[in-house]
């Protein structure tokens, strides 16, 4: 458990580090450059599933899929980061939201995503809810907010490297309640109108 929480702690790190170095006019590519720089220097150097810095309409893509090419940051926008480093064989994994600019929208998406992440694991601690019922929360949450929920960024099993020896099914189809410092949450939200999303992720921890 040590280790995983310093993997933790290192993520979460690279991921402010990585979004210090982001701004207007950047293009995505050269994003994924300077995240792969951070991650070196903190000594992460594998990672488990691929970068993923995406801006503006490119947020809306699902886990896996690839950007559209050439795509700059704007003075308004939004984006995030989405990591999964590999720490002396202990798992990392996070994801964040940022903004530049003054688009509301866009502000209150990325605020948005933390709260309704902050409140589905409060109702984990309090209620010891399911894999299930956690995603079926969240949903309500998001809905109440404005929000579209993607169900296919569903949550998974962490732990030394690779977590699908032990466990690689979704955090959303499990119908147990998940057991601290052993999962991620992964919240995204997409604007029912507008080509944006906001994500974050975390560790389940009591």
């Amino acid at each position: 458990m040590a280790m995983l929480l310093e993997a933790r702690k290192r993520t979460r790190r690279a991921i402010h580090d990585i979004a210090g170095g982001i701004s207007p006019g950047m293009l995505e590519k050269d994003a994924l450059t300077l995240a792969r720089r951070v991650l070196k220097d903190l000594q992460m150097l594998r990672g488990w599933h691929a970068i993923h810095v995406r801006f503006g309409s490119n947020t809306l893509k699902n886990f896996g899929e690839p950007s559209e090419p050439n795509v700059a940051l704007r003075e308004d926008d939004i984006f995030f980061i989405d990591i999964g480093p590999v720490w002396q064989a202990y798992e990392g994994d996070g994801g964040e939201t940022f903004t530049v600019g003054d688009d509301p929208d866009m502000r209150k998406a990325a605020l948005d995503v933390r709260a309704i992440f902050d409140a589905t694991r409060a109702r984990w601690r309090a209620a010891g809810l399911t894999g299930i019922d956690l995603y079926q929360f969240a949903a309500s949450e998001a809905a109440r907010l404005g929000w579209q929920l993607n169900l296919n960024m569903s949550g998974h099993r962490l732990s030394d490297f690779p977590h699908a020896v032990k466990y690689n099914g979704a955090l959303l189809d499990t119908g147990y309640a998940p057991s601290s410092g052993l999962w991620v949450l992964e919240i995204q939200i997409r604007h029912p109108e507008r080509h944006f999303s906001a994500f974050y992720e975390d560790m389940l921890l009591d």
